[in-house]
């Protein structure tokens, strides 16, 4: 007959679940303390809504030199594409919600002073390969609560490159829809992270 052995399975089990309360619990009071992190970083706690004007659009188009391109420099209705896509960008952060004039805490200004088209690398034929685009504006960020003016940004820039030839091709139309949003994207990061 053999002798009886206590299995110390149990125990062990009752132990590490223990400890992974014990862990677990840890974590969740670090968590819930705060540790000074803030999904809002940078905003004041009053200021949870924006009211974004249109975009006004100050290019000069008298400056604009003329180039080969099929491609003219200026786009019909860029101003709006670019509010349009700051209020988008507001959205999808969700830091601040975009609100009418009369309903928001904050107001932000733009105007559109410049859209540029630099080519950055030539084939051996000396036609242009790539290009990068500028969208430029003027910013003012105000405080609708004390009208005061919290910030404003001279020449804000967003850009994007693109391929007009080769394997990677594409369209400047789809470059600019990427510098608009690259521009949003700034421009909010700009609002609520940097006063």
């Amino acid at each position: 007959m053999r002798p009886k052995t206590i299995d110390q399975r149990p125990k062990t089990l009752w132990s590490a679940g223990l400890l992974s309360v014990g862990l677990w619990s840890l974590v969740y009071g670090l968590w819930s303390s705060g540790c000074g992190y803030t999904t809002r970083p940078g905003l004041v706690s009053y200021l949870r809504t924006v009211y974004v004007k249109p975009f006004t659009n100050s290019v000069d188009f008298t400056a604009l030199e003329s180039d080969s391109q099929r491609f003219p420099l200026y786009r019909h209705g860029m101003e709006a594409d670019v509010t349009n896509a700051v209020i988008n960008r507001f959205q999808f952060t969700g830091l601040m919600r975009p609100a009418g004039p009369s309903g928001a805490d904050s107001r932000l200004e733009g105007e559109l002073v410049e859209f540029r088209r630099d080519a950055l690398r030539y084939n051996d034929s000396q036609q242009v390969e790539e290009w990068r685009l500028n969208i430029v504006v003027n910013l003012r960020f105000y405080d609708l609560h004390t009208n005061a003016l919290l910030w404003q940004e001279e020449r804000f820039t967003g850009d994007t490159t693109y391929f007009v030839l080769g394997p990677n091709a594409e369209s400047e139309s789809g470059a600019l829809a990427r510098a608009t949003e690259d521009l949003a994207k700034r421009v909010v990061e700009r609002t609520v992270e940097s006063w």
